[in-house]
């Protein structure tokens, strides 16, 4: 298609170390890709860890980033960096709350603590769905289905929470927003849950509910949003494209064998990563016809890591010339 930059294969570079082996998470990998600089991983959360966090370290391990402990004992469901124009937090999810901190992990900036009953029911309570929105909030998902909304000051501590979107009635898988400016019509913010249900919304001082795609029974575990186009990966293996603006469907792929745990997007050239059980990672590339408007994707790479559950894949610059990889039980980040 034009416009479309052409692809070079990618080729398996080095490892990074983990302290501990990473959990059966769904998007268990964050990479922030600072200008100028090497990036910096988040990811492996396995167990009780808050595990590799920081840039590569000589000799192929990844150093830990120094994350003050949470006011209370959690185990990780998700890590993400969350890039805002006026700064860079890095967000933790637990069964617990929120954690937010300062880019190098150095300060806690905010907690936000979730009601756990005195007797839980037989569904457990966390958070996960972590995602920068509408260029000063910051959007977290919840197990009872309700994304809470954090206004983020452009320094500081003075987090509040601004919103609480109640569309989804089972919990939150994950959440997508917008780089940059959104198309007409589109939403720039994306939920997903464990029965498939995504929802689009215009983001402001007030969230819109912009429509609702129902789900088919079948988990959407990530999503992600491009020019417009909402794409999401399902526990059926699927992926499928779709409208941001009409939430109309326009491609659906039989990407996977098993369960996908993983989708990234590169912003500069609508490059499409996926991850899943079934131990591959392909890259795709998704493009617009400018004559008949159409969405089209093409197949252009695909990594086997052998014997391994992949739950984490990353691209780790915004062109998508580089990706790295988690796997379950795995003990350290794969580079290509």
């Amino acid at each position: 298609p034009l416009g479309v930059p052409p692809l070079r294969p990618y080729r398996r570079e080095r490892s990074l170390a983990l302290r501990s082996s990473s959990s059966a998470l769904y998007n268990n990998l964050a990479v922030l890709c600072p200008p100028a600089r090497r990036p910096a991983f988040g990811g492996g959360l396995g167990g009780l860890q808050q595990e590799g966090f920081g840039a590569p370290a000589p000799g192929g391990s990844c150093g830990v980033l120094p994350v003050p402990p949470a006011p209370a004992p959690l185990r990780p469901s998700q890590a993400a960096w969350c890039e805002l124009p006026s700064r860079v937090l890095l967000v933790l999810t637990s069964q617990r709350g929120v954690q937010m901190y300062e880019s190098d992990g150095s300060t806690m900036v905010f907690w936000h603590a979730l009601h756990v009953p005195e007797h839980p029911a037989a569904h457990p309570v966390f958070a996960r769905g972590i995602a920068a929105a509408g260029g000063r909030f910051i959007c977290v998902g919840t197990s009872s289905g309700a994304v809470l909304v954090f206004d983020i000051p452009p320094k500081g501590t003075n987090v509040t929470l601004s919103e609480i979107l109640e569309q989804h009635r089972d919990p939150i898988t994950d959440i997508a927003a917008e780089q940059g400016q959104a198309l007409d019509g589109a939403g720039d913010l994306v939920t997903a849950d464990d029965s498939g249900t995504l929802c689009l919304w215009s983001t402001g001082e007030e969230f819109t509910l912009l429509g609702k795609i129902p789900g088919s029974g079948c988990t959407c575990s990530s999503v992600r949003l491009w020019n417009g186009i909402v794409a999401a990966g399902y526990g059926n293996g699927q992926i499928r494209l779709w409208e941001a603006g009409s939430g109309r469907i326009r491609a659906q792929v039989s990407a996977h064998a098993r369960w996908i745990y993983a989708l990234d997007l590169a912003p500069l050239t609508g490059k499409l990563l996926s991850g899943a059980e079934d131990s591959f990672v392909h890259v795709w590339q998704l493009s617009k016809d400018p004559d008949t408007d159409g969405i089209e994707i093409q197949h252009c790479h695909a990594e086997c890591v052998t014997d391994t559950q992949v739950c984490g894949a990353r691209f780790c610059d915004p062109a998508g010339d580089t990706f790295a990889v988690t796997g379950y039980d795995l003990s350290e980040i794969i580079c290509y």
